[in-house]
């Protein structure tokens, strides 16, 4: 599916009934919405309308060469473009690793259109600012993205002898199959430069505040990026509705190590703060995704 914005153009994976409860799934580095396989395939049966885009920078209509294109504010302005062009007036929001820095976000500058929230893996942006002013650990952990952000061939280099670096991203824990479509979409040209401007964009223009939304949060033992500091310290910025689950031995590449849990406490989630839509809405959505395709 294609979703015209006036950004350009979205590639999108889309599944189940258009009429139904609306859930936006959104990818992290260095993936594209094929990572949601398992989850859309699960949502779909449960009778939502599930979509996930393939973010800035990784689809090709929307892949500005500027750094500071891909700052917070844009991405979540991407999001809110991307649920108005499919006629959603609310969705529940779901992002791992930078798409759920990018949930959090858009959770906090429109809590009236996000349903509910499931971030998989990313603390809430305050949380990790603090871990990082206090834990050593997280720190360290996060040395990475200096060096992705300040170093202007780190591209070069992770495409380098076959893709070698950038396969080693993955830890051995992402399926055959994924790697190799994530390598070859990220091999493509201006692709790979495009995702790192994530991380050269820059901070933020304002401080991320407190979550009203219903929240589930996922966090695994093994994530070598986020570490238990951050992820305790999120509970203190949602005062909405929380749910925090801990999967033990699980690595960062949650929605593919461990589909099958993650799906059961998305559904859980979903249910759990189940609202109807209205009469509207699913013919305004209907009418938006045939305009859409």
């Amino acid at each position: 599916m294609s979703i015209s914005t006036a950004a350009g153009v979205f590639d999108a994976i889309t599944a189940g009934p258009v009429g139904g409860r609306p859930v936006l799934l959104l990818h992290g580095f260095p993936q594209t919405g094929r990572v949601w396989e398992r989850q859309i395939a699960a949502l779909a049966a449960h009778g939502h309308r599930v979509v996930a885009p393939d973010q800035r920078g990784y689809s090709p209509g929307v892949r500005p060469e500027r750094p500071e294109d891909y700052r917070v504010d844009v991405l979540v302005e991407d999001v809110v473009a991307i649920a108005e062009e499919l006629g959603w007036a609310s969705f529940d929001l779901v992002g791992h690793d930078w798409g759920g820095a990018v949930a959090w976000w858009t959770a906090d500058a429109h809590p009236d259109r996000v349903r509910t929230l499931t971030v998989v893996s990313t603390p809430h942006p305050g949380a990790l600012a603090t871990a990082l002013r206090a834990d050593g650990d997280q720190r360290e952990r996060s040395r990475y993205m200096i060096d992705w952000r300040e170093t202007p061939a780190t591209e070069e280099r992770m495409l380098a002898d076959g893709a070698e670096e950038l396969r080693a991203c993955y830890g051995g824990e992402v399926p055959p199959a994924g790697v190799e479509a994530y390598v070859r979409h990220l091999s493509r040209p201006g692709a790979l430069t495009a995702a790192l401007n994530w991380y050269r964009a820059g901070r933020p223009d304002r401080a991320i505040g407190v979550i009203d939304v219903p929240t589930l949060y996922v966090w695994s033992t093994q994530d070598s990026a986020f570490g238990p500091a951050a992820a305790q310290e999120t509970r203190r910025w949602v005062q909405g509705p929380y749910r925090f689950e801990t999967l033990q031995g699980v690595s960062h590449w949650v929605p593919e190590e461990a589909p099958e849990t993650l799906n059961r406490l998305l559904l859980d989630h979903l249910r759990a703060h189940a609202s109807p839509l209205g009469t509207e809405a699913p013919r305004r959505a209907r009418r938006a995704e045939a305009r859409a395709d």
